[in-house]
């Protein structure tokens, strides 16, 4: 095992200010506490819940976030597609039809003389937009990317728990990790597959847990109930930070390491009083 190994932090689903608020007031403290080397972020929600916002990833990248990846929502704000189409620090997810303007996977540089890492954005198709096959799509960008990076860290936003897992057999060896969003809910499967390759098959949300996947309570139940359209409102309380830290081998690019972040925990007790 090589000596040299970088420290990498992918935060969940941002949703919302009070996601964005979390962000700014906490990271600069996770990066110096856990050693971090570079941040990847999903961004998808941090506009008003649903989509992106210039403003919004200013304020990722302010507070410490190096790349903001997407998802299905990356473009539900119109005003946010100049910035799509030409910013470096942004992807969207890259098996998206060729034409598609924005870019889904960059190669960046790392601090302390660590080399380049790739991060890939990808996009599953169950029960999602039938896009191009995310499978086939990783195999050309690690084609094209492997002289230039030997990390590669995959952003794998998709629905089903089983087509994640798929992914990851399918790529292990091939790809320092992959992490799932989309969900908004944590999983507890962190692991290192055989070949070497981490996984976790959701990341979770960053933003308000009094709320349905961010969504304010009653909108989202009584659309549930009443099996009818209400207006999305993104909820703002309970606010927790999800995350995965990744130890990586820079040299075989092989994951050495794996630990999910949820803070502040959930109260697991009853209140008194």
């Amino acid at each position: 095992m090589s000596a040299k190994t970088a420290n990498i932090l992918f935060i969940g689903d941002v949703v919302g200010n009070s996601g964005l608020q979390i962000v700014s007031r906490m990271l600069k403290g996770f990066i110096s506490k856990y050693e971090v080397d570079f941040v990847i972020c999903n961004g998808e929600n941090a506009h008003n819940g649903k989509g992106m916002s210039l403003e919004a990833l200013n304020q990722m990248l302010e507070a410490g976030v190096d790349v903001v990846t997407g998802g299905n929502h990356t473009w539900n704000n119109f005003n946010f597609f100049e910035t799509l189409k030409t910013h470096e620090r942004v992807l969207r997810p890259q098996n998206y039809p060729k034409g598609t303007y924005g870019k889904g996977h960059g190669v960046y540089k790392l601090p302390r003389g660590l080399g380049n890492i790739t991060v890939l954005n990808l996009q599953g198709r169950t029960f999602m937009y039938p896009i191009d096959c995310p499978f086939r799509t990783a195999d050309w960008v690690i084609k094209q990317t492997k002289e230039q990076s030997s990390l590669v860290v995959v952003d794998f936003h998709a629905e089903a728990t089983a087509e994640k897992l798929a992914l990851a057999w399918y790529l292990d060896g091939k790809v320092s990790a992959i992490i799932g969003t989309h969900t908004h809910v944590q999983t507890a499967d962190e692991r290192i597959f055989p070949k070497g390759t981490a996984y976790l098959t959701d990341v979770g949300m960053t933003g308000p847990h009094l709320s349905v996947i961010g969504m304010q309570v009653k909108s989202a139940v009584d659309r549930m109930l009443y099996q009818t359209p209400h207006k999305y409102e993104c909820a703002t309380d309970d606010v927790h930070l999800s995350a995965v830290l990744l130890t990586l081998d820079v040299e075989t690019g092989k994951a050495v390491g794996i630990e999910r972040i949820f803070y502040p925990e959930f109260e697991t007790t009853v209140p008194q009083g």
